[in-house]
């Protein structure tokens, strides 16, 4: 099998409700699973450890395991997920772009 294309990866990230926000928390340091559910209402641990290894399986992110007791897992993103991120970063940016342009248009329509 090979592997998904950033298209595809794109596309399967932007789609889902959750993979945004779970980056988005790695990048600001939450690294284990527990804290991330905790951060985020509604998030269930089910449906957090399924949109993880989509992300390690798209080699945004990387899994550790400690060999402790009780067990504990990190997350990290690699190489590849910095520079993905910088992708999510330009989708804010015509966000914020898309958002002004309409806030301008409102301004002129209301002027007239």
């Amino acid at each position: 099998m090979s592997s998904p294309s950033v298209h595809q990866m794109v596309e399967s990230i932007i789609g889902c409700k959750w993979s945004l926000t779970v980056l988005s928390l790695v990048r600001k340091g939450v690294r284990r699973p527990g804290e991330m559910e905790h951060a985020i209402d509604g998030l269930s641990g089910k449906v957090l450890n399924e949109r993880l290894a989509k992300l390690v399986r798209f080699g945004i992110l990387d899994k550790t395991s400690f060999p402790e007791v009780p067990p504990r897992v990190e997350y990290q993103l690699t190489a590849f997920g910095r520079h993905f991120i910088t992708l999510i970063d330009q989708v804010d940016e015509l966000q914020m772009t898309l958002e002004r342009t309409t806030v301008q248009r409102s301004g002129n329509a209301k002027s007239r």
